[in-house]
């Protein structure tokens, strides 16, 4: 099995900014494609960036030149650097991975989510 924690979330002020990490950990083989997506109260979970194993990264529109994703193979770690935040932001933080197993059978998983909170 795979593990994803993501951590770095917390209380911030509108322009400030935040780190976010996701650690993976388990029977990995390969990790593929990992991703940042976002859910606020009420709406649906929302893709904020997501790269590829050989680095290349996708945002979303409103994402872009605030956020920047990357990642670390070596630590099958991934990391999003959050600025000029606004309350808009505001959103429980999952990461995501595609993962190749040591069993050679590949799986999509989640963490468990990180709070975001933009607030003066």
């Amino acid at each position: 099995q795979v593990q994803l924690v993501e951590s770095g979330g917390g209380l911030v002020q509108p322009g400030g900014s935040l780190r976010l990490s996701c650690a993976a950990s388990g029977s990995i083989l390969s990790i593929y494609t990992m991703g940042w997506y976002r859910q606020a109260p009420g709406k649906q979970r929302e893709l904020v960036a997501a790269i590829s194993r050989g680095g290349s990264t996708n945002y979303a529109d409103s994402m872009k030149g605030r956020f920047t994703i990357s990642r670390d193979n070596a630590k099958n770690t991934m990391y999003l650097q959050m600025n000029s935040l606004s309350p808009e932001d505001t959103a429980v933080y999952y990461c995501n991975a595609d993962v190749m197993l040591v069993t050679s059978s590949r799986r999509d998983y989640w963490g468990q989510g990180t709070q975001v909170t933009v607030s003066s």
